[in-house]
């Protein structure tokens, strides 16, 4: 991939120097980012900074989208594990945020079981919540 580039020494062992050491923090932090390998080695690529700034915006429209979604689960999460409903099926709380997931996925012409991003349901929350 081309991320590192130490210097040979001797019998064509590597030499890690300074330099070296930072670019491997920075491509442990892109890593904890939740970056790509591809994507780290476009940014080191790149020679202009809107290049860089291209790719980072990229990545974190991804990030938004996936803390919506994260958001949306967790929502779903808490309602059933807050339901005083027997069966959580029969949850009229539960049912509407599932209701939200189905019309975002024919809204979008997706099918049920693509990545369709869950949207909040709109303030419904279950009763353990004091709604």
């Amino acid at each position: 991939m081309g991320l590192l580039a130490p210097a040979r020494g001797s019998g064509e062992r590597r030499r890690y120097g300074r330099d070296d050491l930072a670019r491997v923090a920075m491509i442990l932090r892109a890593k904890e980012a939740g970056f790509k390998l591809e994507d780290i080695h476009e940014m080191f690529a790149a020679r202009a900074p809107d290049a860089r700034r291209e790719v980072l915006r990229r990545h974190r429209a991804g990030l938004v989208r996936r803390i919506a979604e994260a958001r949306a689960s967790l929502a779903l999460i808490d309602c059933a594990l807050g339901c005083e409903h027997e069966d959580l099926t029969t949850c009229g709380r539960f049912q509407a945020l599932i209701a939200d997931r189905v019309d975002a996925g024919a809204s979008s012409d997706a099918r049920l079981d693509g990545p369709v991003a869950p949207r909040p349901a709109d303030g419904i929350r279950c009763r353990s919540e004091g709604a």
